[in-house]
């Protein structure tokens, strides 16, 4: 181990050297088993005598902090020793007033409850573990060192000309490689678009109810946020704030409502952006998964003046460990995207981009999507169905035609009910949680993570802590 003393402005080396590592191990900086410096080393890097560093291991040895094992070294004895807070930090230097209104993060998801219902949480389980392996080692085994050191800022060209043509495909997004930059998800696309276009006391406008971390992340930089209500239509275009420079929205399948918003409101968003010269942002978070209906033109394609930055991420269709996450930019817009890019991380994971530009390339990644559309509208038939048996006197699901999710209505705040319901194994969000000034009363289900089999208990059980 690297053990750093500090002996400078020091007269008696040997008492310090005991004092400083016997605090170390006191504090839990040295962990039992930790195996220290030989005492030629230690005595060599701190300019002082061997016999100096050896009596102070001797005292320390005395003392219980340390052990000696012939021919393997000497070793940390830590005994019932905790880690201990730093005296005076917490006087120290404080965040801006903005971070105090900002949650603390959600706890990992690395162990699920009982019944699984919240939103936004793909099948992981279905993961192509054995497509992914392969590639990985072939991307591994290609020697192409570039893989292995700073990468463009942009993202791995060939990713961006594969998820070019894929978009182009699936979706009717139309955008070059060029205007495409590669991020560590859908929510480093919010900040790094809102860097490049805002300032601190600028407007910009969410949907209300709405995905919160847009609407947190906008207000640590300074902007004012406005809520914008939602209908059965999407954003009520005509609440929008004058003065409003960006509108983040979520047409496709409205997060945690779940409509999608009709033609007509897209034109009216798309005139508005034009009139007052703002910057649509289009979240397209999870609509590779639709089960009826035709499929509706992204305000993208609809946009003929540069207005719209189309936002989409893998974390929903492969798996959310996968931190990659992709932006088509209006073309006046993308150096400095790619600039801001460059100043927040450098750049997104080489390798990970390399495995997806391959799986999407020989077809892994349009079989998985149709794979899974089977199996999450299986779901979400059962839970419309399972609904309706079990709380048709309460609920009433809101329909929607693609996505993880569907939200249900009632007549009554449920927030209590949903905390009451994690406490008995069964985990979803009420949507309450999602609204800031407009209140919508009832549930949100996702059904990504809970397997088909388990739906019918999972309400079940929901329904016993309901009538309880």
């Amino acid at each position: 181990m690297d053990l750093h003393l500090d002996l400078s402005g020091t007269r008696g080396h040997r008492d310090e050297i005991y004092r400083q590592i016997r605090e170390a191990v006191l504090d839990g900086r040295l962990r039992d088993g930790d195996v220290l410096p030989p005492t030629r080393e230690l005595a060599h890097r701190l300019a002082v005598s061997r016999t100096t560093v050896t009596a102070a291991y001797e005292r320390l040895t005395a003392e219980g902090f340390l052990t000696g094992r012939v021919g393997a070294g000497t070793y940390v004895r830590a005994g019932a020793a905790r880690p201990a807070e730093p005296a005076g930090l917490a006087e120290g230097v404080q965040p801006r007033p903005e971070w105090t209104d900002v949650p603390a993060p959600p706890k990992a998801f690395t162990t699920p409850p009982e019944f699984d219902f919240r939103a936004g949480v793909p099948d992981v389980r279905l993961f192509p573990f054995d497509t992914w392996r392969r590639l990985t080692t072939q991307a591994l085994r290609s020697s192409r060192a570039e893989l292995m050191t700073y990468g463009e800022p942009q993202g791995d060209p060939r990713l961006r000309a594969e998820l070019a043509r894929h978009l182009a495909v699936s979706r009717n997004v139309r955008v070059r490689p060029e205007h495409l930059v590669i991020t560590v998800g859908a929510q480093q696309t919010i900040d790094l678009v809102a860097r490049v276009l805002l300032r601190p006391g600028d407007l910009a406008a969410v949907e209300d109810p709405g995905y919160p971390p847009p609407r947190l992340l906008l207000g640590t930089l300074g902007v004012r946020v406005a809520p914008v209500p939602v209908d059965d239509e999407g954003i009520v275009v005509d609440a929008i704030p004058p003065g409003t420079r960006l509108v983040h929205v979520t047409p496709s399948h409205q997060y945690p409502l779940g409509v999608a918003m009709s033609p007509s409101r897209r034109r009216a968003l798309l005139d508005w952006a034009e009139d007052n010269g703002a910057v649509v942002v289009e979240d397209d978070y999870d609509t590779e998964f639709r089960y009826s209906g035709r499929p509706l033109e992204p305000l993208h394609s609809l946009d003929s003046h540069g207005r719209v930055v189309y936002v989409g991420s893998f974390s929903k269709v492969l798996s959310p460990a996968l931190r990659l996450g992709f932006l088509a930019a209006p073309p006046a817009l993308a150096e400095a995207i790619v600039k801001a890019k460059y100043l927040a991380d450098w750049h997104s994971p080489g390798i990970e981009q390399a495995v997806v530009a391959a799986f999407i390339a020989e077809g892994g990644f349009a079989r998985h999507v149709r794979r899974m559309r089977g199996i999450y509208r299986a779901r979400h038939d059962l839970l419309v169905d399972g609904l309706r048996a079990e709380f048709g006197d309460v609920l009433d699901p809101v329909p929607a035609s693609a996505g993880l999710h569907l939200s249900a209505s009632a007549d009554r705040d449920l927030r209590g009910f949903a905390r009451a319901a994690s406490g008995a194994g069964v985990r979803l969000f009420s949507l309450g949680d999602f609204s800031v000034t407009a209140r919508r009363h009832g549930l949100l289900f996702g059904y990504g993570a809970i397997a088909a089999e388990r739906i019918g208990p999972g309400l079940a059980r929901l329904r016993r802590v309901l009538d309880g």
